[in-house]
């Protein structure tokens, strides 16, 4: 609002940014994070700075994050029809990532990656026609060549020999690296004492949590000091955080103005609803936990940079959020940025002595874990649409270890096959016992 009137949608914080970016004379792309957003994708096209120039180049490029094939191809399409060119996919682990994670219906990033490899041609051409048609539609400038397309992949890199497998078998551009860097204070800015926390972590202290006020998984730290304020709001009997930024208010379920439900006020109000509401004891305790799980993103996850470079902290919200990925767990240690290119490039190894399984096989792990412990969580009645989302899931997670074997067979790794073969079958088996 301004002066009391509400502004048009393109006023909105994000559309604000897209339109200030295309304006502007970088030459640079923009990262769409994963899930579709119909408004932002409409106003792409209204925005000239995301069309081919005079000579048919473009200036600002556009990059998605995506989950799967499907996704990306529904999504480039959408573009496409617009005369937006996607100038990157990039495929990220649904769950062995940092922040928030998008759990696939047990799609595994090997076959993700594999379907990519056999229809990126297919794919780029389809959208290249596409996107002709559409300029020559709009009497607009097109290109002189069929632009690039690059197909990156991230989540869970955590050796020079993966990522040396992700580039030649399945023919990426590049692979992203995000939370070793976490540890490098050279690259990303982390307060001293989040870092040593890091530094000193073990691998039970990553997990995914249901933290965000998004409603979306969000992989959390549990010895940040976020995680401890909240633990001591709730023995002090006021669960919440106070809502001063408002920047995830959405939930209508009590007040007409939108709250966020990290917040003191949403926290009070749903926990009295759920005390009346008669449930049974222990489904009343886990949905009060559910409800106090929430915390507060806005404040925590931009108190890191403010205490690293002695900026003072409002309201005295100097709690930090750190949403490393569970990849982290097998780095210890503060390092350079010489230190961690080199490692990433097999010239030197940085990685802690626990035992570390491949990237592949440590994601379905992951998987299997949510399977059991999401999918069979006692929420209420069981709907047919609940049993035929867990019958999918599971025979994806089944097919996925079945290429996996597949792959490990006939693919040289460097890796123990034997082993990956007995991790696979371990896998398999608790999984058909879930």
């Amino acid at each position: 609002t301004k002066d009391g009137a509400v502004l048009p949608p393109e006023y909105a914080d994000a559309m604000s940014a897209l339109r200030g970016f295309a304006h502007s004379t970088l030459s640079s792309s923009v990262v769409f994070s994963a899930g579709y957003n119909p408004r932002l994708y409409q106003y792409l096209g209204q925005l000239d700075g995301f069309y081919p120039d005079s000579r048919g180049a473009l200036q600002k490029k556009v990059i998605i994050k995506v989950s799967d094939y499907r996704s990306a191809l529904i999504q480039g399409k959408i573009l496409a029809k617009k005369g937006i060119w996607v100038s990157e996919f990039r495929i990220e682990s649904g769950l062995n990532c940092g922040g928030h994670a998008f759990p696939t219906d047990g799609l595994l990033l090997g076959p993700i990656l594999e379907v990519f490899r056999q229809n990126r041609a297919s794919l780029r051409e389809e959208l290249y026609q596409q996107c002709r048609e559409a300029h020559a539609t709009q009497g607009i400038p097109t290109f002189s060549d069929m632009p690039e397309q690059r197909i990156t992949a991230q989540g869970g890199v955590g050796t020079a020999q993966e990522q040396a497998f992700l580039l030649d078998h399945y023919g990426l551009d590049s692979v992203g690296w995000g939370s070793p860097f976490l540890l490098v204070p050279e690259a990303t800015t982390v307060d001293d004492g989040t870092l040593q926390q890091l530094a000193n972590a073990r691998k039970e202290d990553y997990y995914l949590s249901y933290a965000s006020p998004l409603g979306v998984p969000f992989n959390n730290f549990r010895n940040s000091t976020s995680e401890a304020q909240r633990q001591e709001r709730i023995r002090k009997g006021r669960p919440g955080s106070p809502c001063y930024k408002k920047y995830l208010s959405s939930d209508t379920e009590f007040t007409e103005i939108p709250i966020c439900t990290a917040s003191r006020q949403y926290q009070h109000l749903k926990i009295k609803q759920l005390k009346e509401s008669g449930l049974p004891p222990d489904e009343l305790h886990e949905a009060i936990e559910r409800v106090t799980e929430k915390d507060c993103l806005c404040e925590g996850l931009g108190a890191a940079a403010l205490l690293k470079n002695q900026i003072p902290v409002k309201h005295k919200l100097s709690a930090v959020t750190i949403c490393p990925g569970p990849n982290l767990a097998y780095f210890s240690g503060v390092f350079s940025l010489k230190e961690m290119v080199d490692h990433i490039y097999g010239r030197a190894f940085i990685g802690n002595q626990l035992k570390r399984l491949h990237m592949f096989v440590n994601e379905l792990h992951m998987y299997i874990r949510y399977y059991n412990k999401e999918l069979n969580r006692k929420t209420g009645p069981v709907t047919e649409k609940m049993k035929r989302h867990k019958e999918i899931f599971k025979k994806n997670l089944l097919e996925g270890i079945l290429y996996y074997r597949q792959l490990f067979s006939q693919v040289e790794t460097g890796l123990d096959s034997a082993a990956v073969d007995y991790e696979l079958t371990q896998a398999e088996a608790q999984l058909l016992a879930g």
